[in-house]
């Protein structure tokens, strides 16, 4: 676990390391929000004033392998801005540290009772650029985002309001990034697919589905194909 000022730090942190060699198996990371959040509800552990945390595993066929990776990881974190570098000494220990990740979605309902949870994605360099731009948005509409997800592939995943969603879309989709990093579009990202797909490509998608699916039974009125 690496404990960092800001999230800006942390997101530069995860990209540098990758770019150095390093390749965790899992690199997750909490925002201040998320971490407040965690403190208040669930009694975590984590420095008050800490901005940013990055949570990962590392694993390796030799032990020297795992270190390399740790001592990457850690180089990295340090000249990023890393206030600590904590490595879990046992099972338990590692559990403890994975606590506030496996949490952070159920610990953010303490900023409200509604909750809208999207798991947009971007290049991993553009991290960094895209929480900045999406705290702007929230601050915006006047609300809070927190913001939480796997740093290791660029997946954020959020907690905002629907009157952000469509222009956060936009922000990621101009940056190269996904509309959904992991768990699709269903029913409440159809809506905004004309974001990231042309006409032609919507009634590319349409044919294919009709071509296989001619009596629309295989999970049908998803993803505005219908």
């Amino acid at each position: 676990m690496g404990i960092f000022p800001d999230v800006t730090s942390a997101m530069n942190a995860v990209f540098k390391s990758l770019a150095s060699g390093a390749n965790p198996v899992a690199m997750e990371f909490l925002d201040k929000l998320v971490i407040q959040a965690l403190r208040e509800k669930l009694n975590v552990d984590l420095p008050s004033d800490a901005g940013a945390v990055l949570v990962g595993d590392v694993d390796g066929s030799l032990e020297d392998e795992v270190k390399f990776q740790l001592e990457t990881l850690e180089k990295s974190f340090n000249e990023n801005g890393g206030k600590s570098f904590v490595i879990a000494q046992d099972d338990d220990h590692a559990k403890e540290l994975w606590f506030a990740r496996r949490n952070a979605s159920p610990a953010v309902t303490i900023f409200g009772t509604k909750k809208l949870n999207e798991d947009i994605s971007v290049p991993r360099s553009m991290l960094p650029v895209a929480l900045e731009e999406i705290y702007k948005i929230g601050d915006k509409y006047g609300m809070q985002v927190p913001c939480f997800g796997h740093a290791g592939d660029g997946n954020i995943h959020m907690e905002d309001g629907h009157k952000a969603i469509e222009e956060i879309f936009q922000l990621v989709v101009d940056m190269g990034g996904t509309l959904s990093g992991e768990h699709g579009i269903g029913t409440s990202k159809a809506p905004y697919m004309d974001i990231a797909f042309n006409d032609a490509e919507m009634n590319l998608f349409k044919n294919i589905k009709k071509a296989f699916d001619p009596n629309n039974i295989l999970n049908p009125f998803k993803m505005g194909l219908d």
